[in-house]
């Protein structure tokens, strides 16, 4: 139903990195914890045991740890609390500029048509440029706050034009069942689940709004003390990858057994979700820079960054 829009990293080149670098580090290393939320490609990495697979024979555990968004997961990278990690796009900018030791290892698909700001069918409001003056749901620094940001800015509305409402999934889910909140931006599965429950009239989609990607992160002396450990996981991920792809009547069942959330909300977020794994372009820098420049400029972050010193390559960082 899907192809996969990005070429998955080179299996092959990969592993004959891992073969030479693997050595007493990974000896060391007992265990590598992994962050993912309850949606996307982790999942179905987690699921399939691919990771596990490839890191048994070193003597080396998967310990997974679930997040509800991006933010609390950059985190934990930042203190060490897990070695990596999967978040949108909004999450490592805010991370980067509050001084997080984190480093980008890889790109995925962006969020796409399963991240939008959305409200109930019966609201009077009928497009983005109608939430003027409107109280809004939102994450701060995740990746349907960026969406937000450009969906305002696209429709001619400054932010300081809403009232935004900062809150985790599971608090605005809450919100806006009881019309705390006007309107609710969120990814998948949160939003698939909303729409099982309400039928929202969907205002934007980040699909229609941005060109941003998704990303692997890792904890930066992690990914310098085992960068073997970094490729091998990116390579299993790309392996994964090929399986959601060309396995689409499983993948739905594969994130529900996981993560527990209903099938039918799993079905909608699988059936539109793009899988991938690719290294970091130049591109993709560039398009990351864009959006922290945009935070900056509004003040959403304290510091400017610069994307480009936070990018990590297996020959160190």
């Amino acid at each position: 139903m899907f192809n996969l829009t990005r070429r998955v990293f080179g299996i092959g080149l990969l592993a004959a990195t891992v073969v030479l670098s693997f050595g007493a580090a990974a000896q060391d290393l007992k265990q590598f914890s992994i962050g993912y939320q309850k949606t996307g490609l982790p999942v179905i990495a987690r699921q399939q045991q691919v990771i596990e697979k490839a890191l048994g024979d070193k003597g080396v555990t998967v310990k997974w740890v679930e997040f509800t968004a991006g933010p609390p997961l950059v985190e934990a990278l930042n203190v060490g609390a897990i070695d990596a990690g999967w978040t949108g796009d909004a999450p490592p900018i805010f991370g980067q500029s509050a001084g997080a030791n984190i480093v980008y290892a890889a790109a995925l698909p962006s969020n796409g048509d399963g991240e939008a700001i959305f409200v109930k069918p019966a609201s009077p409001v009928q497009s983005v440029a109608d939430l003027k003056g409107k109280r809004v749901g939102v994450g701060k620094g995740t990746s349907a706050h960026n969406l937000l940001v450009a969906a305002l800015e696209k429709a001619g509305v400054a932010f300081d034009q809403i009232t935004p409402v900062y809150l985790s999934p599971a608090d605005a889910a809450a919100a806006f069942a009881s019309d705390q909140i006007d309107a609710w931006a969120v990814w998948d599965p949160f939003f698939a689940i909303a729409e099982t429950r309400y039928q929202p009239r969907v205002l934007a989609r980040s699909s229609e709004v941005l060109k941003v990607n998704t990303y692997f992160l890792a904890n930066k002396d992690f990914a310098k003390a085992h960068p073997e450990i970094v490729t091998t996981t990116i390579a299993a991920l790309g392996e994964a990858a090929k399986w959601a792809d060309q396995n689409r009547d499983k993948v739905a069942q594969a994130l529900h057994e996981v993560t527990g959330v209903p099938l039918d909300a799993q079905t909608i977020a699988a059936n539109r979700t793009k899988f991938g794994i690719f290294p970091i372009t130049g591109e993709i820098v560039a398009g990351q820079q864009a959006t922290a420049d945009r935070f900056y400029k509004l003040g959403l972050i304290p510091n400017a960054v610069r994307i480009s010193d936070a990018v990590w390559t297996a020959r160190g960082n």
